[in-house]
């Protein structure tokens, strides 16, 4: 990973951050992907759940830039035995230096330490980055759907990996 300044990677919720991770997912996936305002509550309804619970076997990583919520991923308990990774995202300043890599292996990481047999996410065929990220830490394509949502029409893709 290439090094940036200030940029701070930690685990656990602050104040605001769930906010934070909601505005971001809306505001780029409308900028870059012309989704609508329907998106946000996808996002903010089980990222809200998430906040409430704090299960010792989820975990969500905060990528902070001068002070700011500019990326996240997180491991979601889906079942005993798979686990969930959810709300990959990075601020387009942030792209390109490894970030998202880095978030997803210590994610896989985390996964293997709390004994789970698999990992599934589900991400659009439109994004070509994340789709090398997870290919290259061993995901595998198992399904697809096309449908309207979020204002656009679009394939929903699932991933999984076996641990």
């Amino acid at each position: 990973m290439k090094e940036i300044r200030g940029i701070r990677i930690r685990t656990g919720l602050l104040p605001g951050d769930v906010g934070g991770i909601v505005c971001l997912h809306g505001r780029l996936y409308a900028e870059e992907y012309g989704f609508d305002c329907s998106f946000e509550p996808y996002v903010a309804v089980p990222l809200s759940e998430f906040a409430v619970r704090r299960h010792e076997r989820e975990r969500i990583w905060i990528v902070e830039y001068r002070g700011r919520v500019c990326g996240s991923v997180a491991i979601v308990e889906h079942t005993k035995s798979e686990a969930q990774l959810r709300w990959l995202i990075l601020h387009p300043d942030l792209r390109g230096h490894g970030l998202g890599k880095k978030l997803v292996r210590d994610a896989v990481s985390f996964c293997k330490a709390c004994r789970y047999s698999g990992i599934f996410l589900w991400t659009v065929d439109f994004l070509d980055a994340a789709r090398r990220i997870y290919e290259s830490e061993g995901f595998v394509l198992t399904d697809q759907k096309k449908h309207r949502i979020w204002g656009v029409s679009l394939t929903e893709q699932r991933y999984e990996r076996t641990l």
